[in-house]
């Protein structure tokens, strides 16, 4: 039988999982979605999760991916989700809604970065590779010759006097009514920015809009390094997620076979 862990991706509209096949780095059943609780405080977001987790009768270690900064299960930054996430320990809570089963969390752009790089667009590339995942925000992974630099948040870069996201997002895209092609030219002026800094070989975009590369990537020129949609498009986080509980499971068996 093949492996398999489940994976959860928190947005700030929606929070989905299922069962992930690890051999094949894709979902082994249809994903559930359920909308993110407004305001997204912790109790409310967990027990969202849990109610995913749950749809499934799943009962062993999970993955959850969170939009923001994560450190040791802790959350450093909510941009996208209620500010009194800052601070808390959301592996230990999320844990306690799913009737203590292991829960590893990770940033929910470094999640889909490590499966894109694993199984989708990314696999067999050195050099920098950068992953941005386009959505309610604009999330960020950072690779160098396949090693992630974690919690890079690059959707935050000043653009304009603004903070990116609220510039090229897809929310921005929708909050302002703006035509694939006005929007293509935010982006476009967003990756100019980011590849001046980092000088990329690869941008990977993310998120629900890498459904329709062809709606905007065209469009976008003055780029250097190559431009390609995700692969596992917006399953990138979840299958990120589960991978991310396996390592944990991995290291943890590790420890006791060492002791």
């Amino acid at each position: 039988m093949s492996m398999q862990i489940f994976g959860v991706d928190i947005g700030g509209t929606g929070i989905k999982g299922a069962p992930v096949d690890l051999e094949r780095g894709d979902l082994a059943q249809e994903r559930h979605k359920v909308l993110t609780p407004h305001p997204a405080t912790p109790e409310g977001v967990a027990g969202c999760v849990g109610e995913v987790v749950r749809n499934f009768d799943w009962d062993g270690p999970l993955g959850v991916t969170f939009p923001g900064v994560v450190t040791s299960g802790v959350i450093r930054s909510a941009a996208n989700m209620d500010k009194s996430w800052i601070g808390v320990d959301a592996a230990a809570l999320i844990s306690r809604e799913v009737g203590g089963l292991p829960v590893t969390v990770l940033n929910d752009a470094d999640a889909a970065g490590v499966a894109e790089m694993t199984y989708g667009a990314g696999r067999g590339r050195g050099g920098t590779v950068l992953l941005l995942t386009l959505g309610t925000g604009i999330g960020s992974a950072l690779f160098t010759d396949g090693r992630l630099v974690a919690n890079s948040e690059l959707g935050h870069l000043e653009l304009k006097g603004h903070d990116a996201e609220t510039r090229a997002s897809v929310k921005a895209k929708e909050d302002h009514d703006l035509t694939w092609e006005r929007w293509a030219h935010r982006v476009q002026k967003y990756l100019q920015h980011v590849e001046m800094l980092f000088s990329p070989d690869l941008f990977i975009i993310g998120g629900g809009v890498s459904r329709k590369p062809e709606k905007f990537l065209p469009l976008i020129e003055g780029v250097r390094a190559e431009i390609v949609p995700a692969t596992l498009q917006n399953n990138a986080g979840i299958v990120g997620a589960a991978m991310a509980a396996k390592a944990a499971k991995t290291a943890k068996t590790a420890e006791k076979v060492a002791k």
